[in-house]
């Protein structure tokens, strides 16, 4: 049975908050789409997408396709790719660059479909994609999201999840950065508001960030096994003295302290 939200469920976020602007000034990957047309991908994407292994003959599910670079490489790989957006802008965005891609090696589909029902039969593909959507989904929609990507997966088939920021870095290691660059004098580039970190507009569609153990246990809850969870973090080129590079250093190399400060969250999860 489908769950429909409940009276104390939070609705879920409007698909117009996501239009062309987002998808094109805030949306990770932006700087890179628009400086290739996709034919590029950002260093986040590029990390996610290499540990899917998509290989040709592969039938892909990208679930929240974006612009749809991820979809238009799929597709020049040789796999049979198909990409789904809540938001009728991204599906717009997506069939544009489609329409321009000279090298696809295999079909390519868009569809405006929401995450929590997708309009496929169970056990079709051999990938599902969600790069930067779990943090974008209520607790509630994110449960029926993993289990319908769970029932449309064949069995063998492989979940990828990037997902960013790392909750556990906004709750505990935010806090201490921001008192840091405070005393430092750089309070004004550290909203109080973690969200609102360098793209402020997260702070309106960024409403469930993920730990590693919550999403760990949120994907073993709808049957995949086995999960990994793993952190990791951008490249940290800041030129700081001695002090602040060993503070960086066991930030970000030493367990527990990596578990706090590493902001990238990647996921694999297999169905049985």
């Amino acid at each position: 049975m489908i769950r429909k939200p409940t009276t104390r469920s939070k609705p879920s976020l409007p698909p117009d908050l996501y239009g062309e602007e987002y998808f094109l000034s805030a949306c990770e990957g932006y700087e890179e789409f628009l400086r290739t047309r996709g034919e590029h991908l950002s260093r986040r994407l590029q990390a996610a997408f290499a540990v899917a292994e998509v290989r040709p003959g592969m039938r892909v599910l990208d679930v929240g396709c974006g612009r749809g670079e991820i979809v238009r490489h799929c597709a020049r790989l040789g796999a049979w790719a198909i990409g789904v957006d809540y938001a009728a802008a991204a599906v717009q965005l997506s069939a544009r660059l489609l329409r321009e891609a000279v090298d696809l090696q295999a079909p390519a589909a868009l569809a405006q479909a929401d995450a929590k029902y997708l309009p496929f039969r169970a056990g079709v593909f051999d990938r599902v994609l969600m790069f930067d959507v779990v943090e974008h989904l209520f607790p509630w929609e994110l449960r029926l999201a993993l289990r319908e990507a769970h029932r449309v997966l064949k069995p063998g088939g492989m979940l990828v999840i990037h997902t960013a920021p790392n909750r556990w870095y906004d709750a505990y290691a935010y806090p201490l950065v921001r008192l840091v660059r405070t005393l430092q004098g750089l309070g004004h580039l550290y909203p109080p508001n973690p969200r609102a970190l360098n793209v402020p507009v997260n702070e309106a569609v960024h409403v469930n960030e993920q730990g590693p153990l919550g999403l760990w246990w949120a994907l073993r809850r709808v049957g995949f096994r086995p999960v990994r969870v793993w952190l990791s973090t951008p490249p940290q080129n800041r030129q700081e003295g001695p002090f602040f590079r060993m503070l960086r250093h066991i930030a970000f190399r030493w367990i527990p302290f990596r578990w706090f400060f590493e902001r990238e969250v990647f996921a694999v999860a297999v169905r049985p």
